[in-house]
């Protein structure tokens, strides 16, 4: 591929992680589906890339509205989306392995497309590959559109963890049986919010999932279970420093100029002329919101072969110190964006939002940090103004403990080593949610598998040439775990 056209992926690369990213301010929890920004740089090498040339099949499943109750609405039904990769498969005469991908929060093609090491797992281990889109996203959504579905809470409230857990429980026992493949053990694989239903799948349903595969899952970073709040940040910041302290201390000391020259006269104005930004500042915690959650998109998807970091941090420090500070910024963004104006988001809470809805209800991972504790200002979780805002919007109040209530995260070590068995969680420590992560192993099969220098989902791109040793043991250890797993199982009778 043309150097040039590669220069022009990994741009709209930058643009995407711009866009994705969602940051963790007082409201908003750091965007769990942002892992197809990091799998979108599988397309830097299409000949390399299993995706390209992945053949497969797209199915609708009529799925249950409603699994837990019998009230008349419960019996309503939805198309699910599922997509079925057979080209590998052995078949079911030899009892052939079957991995199971759970969705996250988007249209499930984009992991079919840029998942890459998935198809390569199903051609290892001679594997069907099944696919299966969470309800609310893609195609998956019930009552009809996506209009209706998000309409009120009485149209969301079939919209939490248990319903889609028990979806891909549903349709995993209909998908065997109608492939006579009941007696294939099935491995459930993620990524992020994936990795996260992947291992609780196997905790909840381990009569249908014989183990489960979980990539950057921050099972750890819910309210009562020990993870800091600043956990995400601290990792970003120390991402930085390690890639340049100079830098790590110029985004340190910008906040404080930023605020500086927003408060003196035609101060907004000057920063949106500085900034370059596509639309006049109304307030510089627009500016600072939208600058943090690019460094935290960087940061997050800094994989071996973009390094964001450094091409910024080489910016900034170019002009050395009598360089104007937020000059220094500036130089960071053009290096990364070129000129382009640097759009302002609103990260406000929107009521045609999954996420947001998730975040609202169950989905609570309190995001926050002190004084000087990170290179960002200081900015705790506030609970009380986060339920607020929920309300507002969704007219709900967050359950900040429902998940651990329902899943086992209070003494998360004793309840992993009493009942649970084969599974992966692995962690790339300088990606941030790592420090919401499983990192030690649990027992001989629950495994944790960590790399120094891996970031976010990195070890679920498909594998290339130029990938560095250490991400190719990390891909290799899970063949392996999986092997072991495999070598134990007993066909049912």
């Amino acid at each position: 591929m043309a150097k040039f056209d590669i220069f022009l992926i990994k741009l709209s690369l930058v643009l995407f992680i711009e866009i994705t990213c969602v940051l963790g301010k007082s409201f908003r929890t750091h965007k769990l589906d942002d892992e197809f920004s990091g799998l979108k740089t599988t397309k830097l090498s299409p000949d390399e890339s299993n995706s390209n040339s992945l053949e497969y099949k797209v199915y609708n499943y009529t799925q249950t509205l409603d699994h837990f109750n019998f009230n008349p609405d419960s019996y309503m039904t939805f198309p699910q989306r599922y997509v079925v990769v057979d080209k590998y498969w052995g078949g079911t005469t030899n009892s052939s392995l079957i991995f199971v991908y759970t969705g996250e929060t988007t249209d499930i093609i984009e992991d079919v497309k840029y998942g890459g090491f998935p198809p390569v797992l199903a051609s290892r281990f001679n594997a069907l590959l099944l696919y299966i889109e969470h309800r609310y996203y893609g195609t998956s959504t019930p009552f009809g559109s996506r209009e209706e579905a998000y309409k009120n809470t009485t149209t969301l409230g079939y919209f939490t963890t248990e319903q889609v857990l028990a979806d891909y429980a549903q349709l995993i026992i209909d998908v065997k049986k109608n492939m006579s493949a009941e007696n294939c053990p099935v491995i459930v694989i993620g990524a992020s919010l994936g990795g996260i239903h992947a291992s609780w799948f196997r905790l909840k349903y381990p009569h249908i999932a014989y183990g489960a595969y979980a990539s950057s899952t921050p099972i750890l970073y819910f309210p009562g279970l020990g993870t800091p709040e600043n956990g995400y940040s601290v990792v970003v910041s120390n991402n930085f420093n390690t890639t340049s302290t100079s830098c790590y201390n110029t985004i340190r000391e910008s906040w404080f100029e930023i605020d500086r020259v927003a408060a003196q006269s035609d101060g907004l104005s000057s920063l949106s002329q500085m900034f370059n930004t596509c639309m006049p500042l109304n307030t510089s915690k627009d500016l600072k919101i939208n600058l943090e959650a690019r460094y935290n998109g960087w940061a997050e998807f800094d994989d071996p072969a973009s390094n964001y970091l450094q091409l910024f941090c080489n910016a900034t420090d170019e002009g050395g110190q009598k360089t104007y500070i937020l000059n220094k910024i500036i130089n960071g963004f053009v290096a990364m964006r070129g000129q382009r104006c640097i759009n302002i988001v609103d990260f406000s809470p929107r009521y045609d939002s999954g996420w947001d809805w998730q975040t609202c209800t169950e989905m609570v991972i309190p995001t926050g940090r002190g004084e000087n504790d990170t290179m960002f200002q200081a900015d705790p979780f506030d609970l009380y103004k986060y339920t607020k805002e929920c309300q507002q919007v969704f007219g709900v109040t967050p359950k900040p403990y429902q998940i651990s209530l329902e899943f086992g995260g209070y003494g998360i070590k004793t309840v992993l080593e009493k009942f649970a068995s084969n599974i992966i969680f692995s962690n790339g420590l300088r990606d941030p949610y790592s420090s919401g992560g499983v990192l030690q192993n649990i027992s001989d099969s629950v495994l944790a598998i960590n790399t120094q220098e891996g970031h976010h989902a990195l070890d679920m791109n498909t594998p290339m040439a130029t990938d560095p040793d250490w991400l190719v043991a990390q891909r290799d250890t899970v063949i392996n775990v999986i092997q072991g797993w495999l070598s134990k199982y007993v066909v049912p009778n």
